[in-house]
């Protein structure tokens, strides 16, 4: 792994394949370091003629914590976005596409595809609104437009996002299992141990859970994109799974919807996770987006 100074931060970011194939830059979601995307995904998707790299988020993982902005009080701030108030946050969903954008700058990467998974995918989609010319495609997985007339999470999957993670490893680790046992996909196996060592990997790499309350704050705060989306002309891939309890797949069909030409590809049995037994059909269709994009 390695840092790279961007947009006034330093990142950490890791890559995968060669830097002779078309640059691919993950974005991963809310609270999540980049290791969320699987070491194998990563490894598939570069071995199908693609240089991956993943990144920490701002306020997540190794890259720079901006804890000097204070912790906004997220029940505030969901009121007043439900009763479609002015929100304010320390930063927006912008500023973190600015950080992506800026990666790609210390890298010396011209344009590149982008990938992004909820949170994430609201990052790319803010990314081909703001900086379009630096992309050569756009695939937004299990995310959405901001849309609030979309469908809420379920109670279940909001309690599961929304419960304090316990600050010691065992406690965090099993509040961990426990999300992903709660907006996981439920026509795939679950993979018990596979999510128990992905948490504690994530905790002994980095336990820092207050990033996460401002990174939700700057998602509540940046409002709706779709109006925006419209003006989106790359080449554009929505992925959905079905059965997300999290961002409901009206989440994705308003996404899709408002990208033009935008393909949409709906997963049954999926959740709100990147199970393995879907990756066939998600590297599949990302590959031949990534071709058209090229």
């Amino acid at each position: 792994m390695a840092q790279a100074r961007a947009n006034g931060l330093t990142l950490e970011y890791e890559t995968f394949g060669r830097p002779a194939d078309p640059p691919l830059l993950l974005v991963m979601g809310l609270g999540a370091q980049m290791i969320l995307w699987p070491d194998e995904f990563c490894r598939q998707l570069a071995g199908r003629g693609r240089w991956v790299i993943r990144f920490d988020n701002r306020d997540i993982g190794l890259s720079t914590k901006l804890d000097h902005l204070g912790v906004p009080d997220i029940m505030q701030l969901a009121s007043a976005a439900l009763m479609r108030q002015p929100v304010e946050a320390p930063y927006l969903l912008a500023d973190m596409a600015a950080d992506a954008v800026g990666l790609l700058d210390a890298l010396g990467i011209a344009t590149a595809h982008v990938v992004g998974a909820s949170m994430g995918g609201m990052i790319v989609q803010q990314m081909a609104i703001d900086h379009p010319a630096r992309l050569r495609s756009v695939t937004s997985i299990m995310s959405t437009t901001g849309n609030p007339d979309l469908p809420p999470a379920t109670p279940e999957a909001m309690q599961a996002l929304l419960t304090p993670t316990p600050a010691d490893r065992e406690g965090a680790i099993e509040r961990g299992v426990a999300v992903f046992r709660t907006i996981g996909s439920p026509g795939f196996p679950f993979d018990e141990k596979m999510f128990r060592e992905q948490a504690a990997r994530a905790y002994d790499r980095c336990f820092h859970p207050v990033g996460m309350v401002r990174q939700l704050a700057a998602i509540l705060a940046s409002g709706s994109r779709k109006e925006k989306l419209g003006a989106v002309k790359l080449p554009a891939l929505v992925i959905h799974g079905a059965a997300d309890p999290l961002v409901p797949l009206a989440g994705g069909q308003d996404t899709a919807a408002a990208i033009p030409g935008a393909e949409l590809l709906v997963i049954e049995g999926m959740g709100h996770d990147l199970p393995e037994g879907a990756w066939p059909r998600m590297l599949d269709a990302i590959e031949r987006l990534t071709s058209r994009g090229n």
